[in-house]
């Protein structure tokens, strides 16, 4: 076992590094007719391809075509920048999937060769493959063993190594009960000793699913790039019809018949293709940047959707406030002193393991509080619950001491003195959460719990809001509370004492309303929100039904994560975005460079002819050459992203035609006048005169 441990520590954090063998042989095997119908405007490059290749090859085939004046050599130069123009588009999808079969690679390492200590139904251990454990079987693991297969806790507590799935060190605790039940196969046990329930088959594991969503065998297109794939493919076929019906327009003038290679090289210079060859490895690449901030996607879709989300539903503690609530003071009730509040609240809080709970104990302790003496067989726990509001403990001689929240407690045992009401109302203006005690139905007091809102926290949301993305606080504390943390906080919304199903409820108003809606949790009762949400992000800690409602899963466990995930769809979006509004720009440019060229000979077309391209031939191979160039020079930006920072859609569309459209229009007539001199000048040399004439000879030969 000692194998799979260390392989337990691969991480899906680490940036992968593509080998160049592997890219080229998938870039080849993509030029199957299968794959290359699945895009549509680089099909149309494709077909084309092999119609110039055939009539370059066997003219005789073709021969209206291949009258006086067909030039083999040029038809020759277009072939080839042809096949360079549906390979540079391969090379781009191939490098956005080879980073991610890397990262699907390590992950098969921690995998294989796994065994388990299966427990049977007699309670006799013996050693399974992984592969040979069913959804219900148990298993158990104790100190240095994997864990095999994913399951649920169901008895003990252990120390858990998730750093293969995290790449963080630090241990994660995972015990029966609660909502951090949950782990993962291929996590190793460093103390204690469990007994897992397996709930997957063979195959269909966390680590499976992850393995087949990163590599990408199961990458649908989302909705938004289906719709642009239509609008590309309409685009492509008016521009087709444009430039047939030019040619045809073409043939009672003095220039006569356009040969075939021009007007496919027309047609090409004139369709999306840039954006058309880099469109499938921008969606890959916004996956695999999710990957690398630890968050598994389901599937595209989901990223896309986080970038076109408008409402954010967040938990407050441990998400806008950083949670375990401390006590910090103590105020007793009119006719009660210090002594029988501290004595109150170590009693109700003796047998409470919560942080909470266990902050009173400590805070008491520090100010002198003695703790009576109590036995289990003496004590009832009575635990709290989100419809009771309150918990505490009911001894033998009937007394019953218990803490709550303030409604919860005048439910329970009558109004508070308006003393005690003014304090409890004080600190929860005050972003404090007041909790009541009473001791045989007296109010004794309150003990006041403080938590801390995140460091960054106001800012961030703050960038949320200037995105145009509403943010809406669940929380389960009282009104004033959440009143005072959503202030300081600086949410657009909130909700106070809200139970589990208030977040199911709250999604179902908004997409009533139309709205995209997004939240994160953990525990069984929030799956039916994370399935309802439009991105449920789950807790890697939470529960299998968490991580099975989501369609995203955060391997860190970090609530915050959201905001981060709705940054990557927004820069996917954005990205996808700018690269569409480049090519258009620059196909603008390309027309006003290779038609002018190819009207030279026309009389009232010079005005147009901006470049000055006085050679037809040369200004059809610059323009398509630099067509295809263009997809390699952008293949960084669709695998890195655009950068992104919060602005608004109007903003956003501004810099997008400012610095994109600019930018497509300028270096498209910036880099078709230098090909084109480039090729003159080559044109012109002894050597290329040479080389062109032994290519017709050999042309001519086959």
């Amino acid at each position: 076992m000692a194998g799979t441990t260390g392989a337990a520590r691969v991480s899906v954090q680490r940036r992968p590094h593509t080998s160049l063998s592997r890219v080229i042989v998938q870039s080849i095997r993509k030029f199957s007719p299968r794959e290359q119908i699945r895009n549509p405007v680089m099909f149309v490059v494709y077909v084309y391809f092999f119609l110039v290749l055939a009539v370059t090859l066997v003219p005789g085939a073709f021969p209206d075509v291949s009258g006086p004046g067909f030039d083999r050599v040029y038809y020759l130069l277009v072939t080839l920048v042809l096949f360079a123009t549906v390979w540079f588009s391969n090379v781009a999808e191939a490098i956005a999937e080879a980073q991610a079969k890397v990262q699907a690679d390590s992950l098969r390492e921690t995998r294989s060769g796994l065994k388990a200590r299966q427990v049977l139904p007699d309670g006799q251990r013996i050693w399974v493959p992984s592969g040979r454990l069913h959804v219900g079987d148990r298993m158990e693991a104790g100190p240095g063993d994997v864990i095999a297969v994913d399951g649920d806790v169901i008895a003990g507590a252990a120390l858990i190594d998730e750093s293969m799935m995290t790449g963080e060190s630090a241990a994660v605790l995972r015990e029966s009960g609660g909502d951090h039940t949950s782990v993962l196969g291929g996590s190793r046990v460093l103390q204690g000793t469990v007994t897992v329930r397996v709930t997957s088959e063979p195959g269909t594991s966390f680590l499976d699913r992850m393995i087949q969503l990163v590599e990408g065998t199961r990458r649908e297109k989302s909705p938004n790039e289906v719709a642009l794939t239509i609008i590309l493919s309409a685009l492509s076929t008016a521009l087709l019809l444009v430039v047939l019906s030019f040619a045809y327009l073409l043939r009672g003038t003095a220039l006569g018949e356009v040969n075939l290679a021009t007007l496919i090289a027309l047609i090409v210079c004139l369709i999306p293709t840039t954006i058309g060859g880099l469109l499938s490895a921008v969606g890959i690449s916004g996956v695999n940047r999710v990957a690398r901030a630890n968050v598994v996607a389901k599937s595209g879709r989901a990223v896309e959707a986080a970038g076109d989300l408008d409402v954010l539903i967040l938990d407050k503690t441990g998400t806008i406030t950083v949670g375990n609530r401390l006590a910090v003071q103590f105020i007793p009730s009119p006719g009660e002193d210090l002594a029988s509040v501290m004595r109150a609240a170590l009693l109700v809080s003796a047998f409470d393991e919560t942080p909470e709970g266990r902050s009173i104990v400590r805070l008491a302790g520090l100010r002198g509080a003695q703790a009576e003496k109590v036995s289990m067989d003496q004590v009832q726990v009575i635990p709290f619950t989100a419809e009771r509001r309150m918990s505490g403990i009911r001894l033998s001689d009937g007394t019953e001491a218990m803490k709550g929240s303030v409604s919860a407690i005048e439910q329970y045992a009558g109004a508070l003195p308006p003393e005690t009401r003014k304090a409890a109302q004080t600190a929860a203006r005050e972003g404090m959460t007041p909790l009541v005690i009473t001791v045989s139905r007296r109010i004794v007091g309150l003990v006041i719990l403080k938590d801390v809102v995140k460091p960054g926290i106001r800012d961030r949301l703050q960038d949320l809001k200037v995105m145009g993305i509403r943010t809406v606080m669940c929380t389960g504390d009282n009104r004033l509370t959440a009143e005072a943390i959503a202030k300081e906080s600086g949410v657009d919304e909130y909700i106070a004492e809200a139970k589990p199903e208030t977040k199911l409820s709250l999604i179902n108003r908004e997409k009533q309303y139309g709205h995209l809606v997004a939240m994160s949790g953990d525990g069984t009762n929030d799956a039916p929100a994370l399935a309802r949400a439009d991105v449920g992000l789950a807790m890697n800690s939470g529960t299998s039904a968490a991580k099975e409602a989501g369609n995203m899963v955060d391997l860190d466990s970090d609530p915050t994560k959201l905001i981060e995930v709705i940054s990557i769809g927004k820069q996917l979006l954005i990205t996808r975005g700018a690269l569409t509004t480049f090519s258009i720009t620059n196909d603008v440019a390309k027309y006003f460079a290779i038609v002018p060229g190819l009207l030279a000979g026309l009389g009232g077309v010079a005005a147009l002819n901006l470049l000055q391209l006085s050679n037809p031939a040369l200004a059809v191979l610059a323009t398509l050459l630099f067509n295809a160039l263009m997809i390699p020079m952008l293949i960084p930006l669709a695998l890195r992203g655009v950068s992104f920072r919060p602005q608004s859609a109007v903003d956003l569309l501004r810099r997008n035609l400012l610095i994109y459209g600019g930018g497509g229009l300028v270096s498209a007539f910036v880099g078709i006048k230098l090909l084109y001199l480039l090729l003159g000048y080559l044109e012109g040399l002894p050597f290329f005169v040479a080389t062109g004439a032994g290519l017709a000879h050999l042309l001519g030969a086959l």
